[in-house]
C-alpha cells in the first residue's frame, strides 16, 4: 500500500498546516476551513496524476485539435463535519465528481467523561451513489485512530466495490495508518497524509495535531 506524506517535501501544504495548527491564527474560522479546503486540492492535483485519460477531438477558434479528459469516475467521500471544507477543496478541481457523505460521531461510554478513551464509533448516516467499478476518495481531515475511516469504507461498501481507494487526511497518527495499512485492501489503496504525527493521546487526539478540527471549523459544540 502506498503512503503519501506531503511533510515529507516541504511545499505550499507545509504553510497551510502551519496555520492550522497555530493556536494564534486557528481563532480565524474562515481561514481554518480555507487552509482545509486548499490542503484538499492540492491532494485533488495530486491524485490527478494517477487517474485515467483519453484524447478527445476538440474544436478551438483556430483549429482542431486532441486533448486530454479524465475517464476515470470518481466518487468523492467525507465524513461530517469537519471534513466538508476538506472535502469541498476535492469538489472544487474534480467538478465533475459524485459525492456521498456519511456521518460518524464517538459515544462515550461515560456520561460524565471521566474516561474519555471509552467510546464507541457510531455511523448514523449515509448518502451515497453506487460506488461499484469506481474510484473512491474517503476524505476525513483528522485520522486519530482510523476507526471512523475504516467504518465510514464499511458503510459506503454497502453501495458497491470501489476499483481503487483514496484514503485522504490533513493529519494522521502513525498509529491511524498503520490501521488503515491493515484494513484496506492493499493492493488498491493510496494514503495520502498532509502530514504523520507520531502519538495520540488518552482521549484519541492526535499529538501534537491541531485539536478539534470540527470546533476549529465550525465553533464549539454544547
Amino acid at each position: 500500500m502506498k503512503v503519501v506524506n506531503f511533510a515529507e517535501t516541504p511545499s505550499l501544504v507545509s504553510q497551510y498546516m502551519t496555520e492550522l495548527r497555530d493556536v494564534n491564527i486557528q481563532g480565524d474560522m474562515l481561514r481554518f476551513r480555507r487552509n482545509l479546503e486548499r490542503i484538499g486540492e492540492i491532494m485533488a492535483y495530486e491524485i490527478s496524476r494517477t487517474l485515467d485519460y483519453k484524447e478527445r477531438l476538440i474544436h478551438t477558434p483556430l483549429a482542431e485539435t486532441e486533448s486530454p479528459e479524465i475517464t476515470t469516475n470518481l466518487v468523492l467521500a467525507t465524513i461530517f463535519r469537519a471534513g466538508v471544507p476538506f472535502h469541498q477543496g476535492f469538489l472544487n478541481f474534480f467538478d465533475h465528481a459524485e459525492n456521498a457523505f456519511v456521518s460518524a460521531y464517538r459515544r462515550y461510554k461515560e456520561k460524565t467523561y471521566k474516561n474519555q478513551d471509552d467510546f464507541d464509533v457510531c455511523i448514523e448516516y449515509l448518502a451515497s451513489p453506487s460506488i461499484e467499478g469506481k474510484t473512491l476518495i474517503l476524505a476525513d481531515p483528522m485520522l486519530a485512530t482510523g476507526s471512523s475511516m475504516e467504518l465510514s469504507y464499511q458503510a459506503l461498501l454497502t453501495k458497491g466495490t470501489p476499483a481503487h481507494i483514496h484514503v485522504a487526511s490533513v493529519i494522521a497518527s502513525r498509529k491511524a495508518v498503520d490501521y488503515i495499512c491493515s484494513r484496506f485492501p492493499e493492493a488498491k489503496t493510496t494514503v495520502w497524509c498532509g502530514a504523520i504525527d507520531p502519538e495520540i493521546n488518552s482521549h484519541s487526539y492526535i499529538v501534537p495535531g491541531l485539536g478539534d478540527a470540527g470546533d476549529l471549523a465550525y465553533g464549539t459544540k454544547d
